[in-house]
């Protein structure tokens, strides 16, 4: 029987019949009389004939990446102990893999239902080491682990620590616990940690929480986080070039390190609606890998590919994998690959994978992690919504770099709000107006101040002269920030509950369904390394 998806096979169906059907169901079936129970005997025939259409098998991959996440999900709801058996994850594996051979319509459901249990499987053993730590919370106990991201400082002066690899007694949980300890205490990126204090409930995607933690002991091992040594030499070159708040901002830029911005620029950019743009994101390493890639591009196509992975590569390991950056790095990876390749990946099908693969890294993340949600949502904005928008109201036009760059703005903040205003009950009315003042310069902003580390480095002497362009353009942006944020109308406020959030996705979601269909815009189009 034939797989085509243009209509019934010949060898089944006369080509009339085949028409008839499409066109005239209603018309025959109300004129069929006695008939009746042989038409709809034949009509189920032709159902059945649609099951057997081909699925392509990136689809399959989003699906059963969906399933997957569904599946971790649903752990927070069921007894660990149900899933908890290695059988599970081999029995939905090899459920899972049939489907994908066979590729047909009817093997979804299997590849749903296959995907669920493995992702059941995937949080059960997640739930079933973070159950090993309910017995301590409300108890004075003593952490161990890695502090596995960069170490900030609170309103109160006290340090705030993510802890993974962790310890906490004699039981070793899956996942990270949130700290904030005593100042005065050097501790960076990479050093083993131990603590004690009182351990709480968690929040987001951490399995716990502890405040005003004693820091019993400090280990930096040798060599430690190679990247965050050189991070951090770089780092201070540019200091050496470039004055404060400017420096901070300009390494912000380069490699997402903004513990050192003084509260009030935070403050100030976040009300702003631009920090996205100093914190390790997709945006910061999207101008990177565009810059590596097309740099080599005329030498050849292998060398270029090479270049741009290293950029991924190094740009993840000097910044650490927070869930933005773990996002960021795994698109632009299958952005390259795809591109390198000739290939062409749907965003629904690049943003359901590599959620997937963030939340088998790290479970934690479906039970409501807000760095993880707010990345995807803004990856979706840039990919899916942006495009259709640009299609919709300038047609064929190539966008220019600020319309460009004003269309992904206002498409991300689009798709993020819902979350912001839910999570935080305010909203940035200067937003878009900041963005179209900045972005377009933040890759000049990078260049200069990674020349200006540079030259720090190897020329301390005259380093301020060469560093002065980029003191100049950083402190615009600052002060434009800072602008921008004093004004009586900056935020409003606003307050969703989830009901309100999932209805505002139900109609973002119509909007884009409507702008595609009218538009017919191909999605695959849009890849972030071009």
């Amino acid at each position: 029987m034939s797989s085509s998806l243009t209509g019934p096979s010949n060898k089944c169906h006369p080509p009339c019949v085949g028409v008839i059907y499409w066109h005239s169901l209603d018309a025959i079936y109300a004129r069929a009389g006695p008939s009746r129970g042989f038409f709809v005997w034949y009509t189920n025939g032709m159902n059945w004939w649609v099951l057997r259409w081909r699925v392509h098998s990136s689809w399959l991959i989003m699906i059963a990446s969906l399933g997957f996440m569904c599946g971790v999900w649903l752990t927070l709801y069921i007894p660990s102990t149900v899933f908890e058996s290695p059988l599970w994850a081999v029995a939905g594996v090899s459920l899972v893999v049939v489907g994908m051979i066979r590729g047909r319509v009817y093997v979804i459901p299997f590849v749903i239902l296959a995907s669920m249990i493995i992702g059941a499987w995937r949080g059960s053993i997640h739930s079933l080491t973070i159950d090993g730590v309910r017995p301590f919370y409300g108890q004075v106990v003593q952490i161990s682990g890695v502090v596995s991201d960069d170490v900030d400082t609170d309103a109160g002066g006290q340090l705030i620590m993510r802890i993974g690899s962790l310890t906490v007694e004699s039981v070793k949980p899956d996942g990270t616990i949130w700290i904030s300890a005593e100042p005065g205490v050097d501790i960076k990126r990479g050093d083993r940690v131990s603590v004690k204090g009182k351990l709480e409930l968690g929040f987001g995607s951490f399995v716990g929480s502890m405040y005003r933690a004693k820091v019993v002991d400090v280990k930096r091992p040798q060599p430690g986080d190679v990247a965050r040594v050189f991070r951090d030499w770089f780092a201070d070159g540019v200091r050496v070039a470039v004055p404060n708040p400017q420096a901070t901002l300009g390494i912000g830029y380069l490699v997402g390190q903004k513990h050192d911005l003084p509260a009030d620029l935070i403050e100030a950019l976040k009300i702003a609606g631009l920090t996205h743009v100093i914190v390790a994101s997709g945006y910061n390493l999207t101008i990177l890998v565009r810059l590596a890639r097309r740099l080599f591009e005329k030498v050849s196509k292998y060398l270029s590919a090479l270049a741009a992975s290293a950029m991924i590569v190094g740009f993840v390991a000097v910044t650490g994998l927070s869930p933005s950056m773990t996002r960021a790095g795994l698109v632009a990876g299958l952005s390259l690959a795809a591109w390198y390749y000739g290939r062409r990946f749907h965003p629904l099908v690049l943003l359901s994978f590599a959620a997937a693969i963030t939340v088998a890294v790290n479970p934690g993340y479906i039970a409501g992690d807000l760095g993880w949600q707010l990345s995807f949502a803004a990856f979706g904005g840039v990919m899916i919504l942006a495009p259709l928008l640009q299609r919709y109201l300038f047609g064929d036009t190539k966008p220019g770099i600020i319309r460009q760059i004003l269309g992904e703005t206002v498409a991300a903040l689009i798709v993020t709000a819902p979350i912001i205003i839910g999570a935080f009950g305010q909203f940035s009315n200067v937003a878009i107006i900041a963005n179209l003042l900045v972005l377009p310069l933040v890759p000049l902003a990078m260049l200069l101040t990674f020349i200006a580390g540079i030259s720090g480095l190897a020329f301390p002497q005259v380093a301020v002269i060469i560093g002065a362009p980029a003191s100049w353009l950083l402190g615009y942006m600052i002060n434009v920030a800072q602008y921008l944020s004093h004004l009586s109308w900056a935020t409003s406020k606003l307050e969703l509950n989830m009901v309100a959030v999932m209805i505002c996705y139900v109609v973002i979601i119509g909007v884009c369904v409507y702008l595609w269909r009218v538009t017919k815009y191909d999605l695959r189009d849009a890849n972030i390394v071009e």
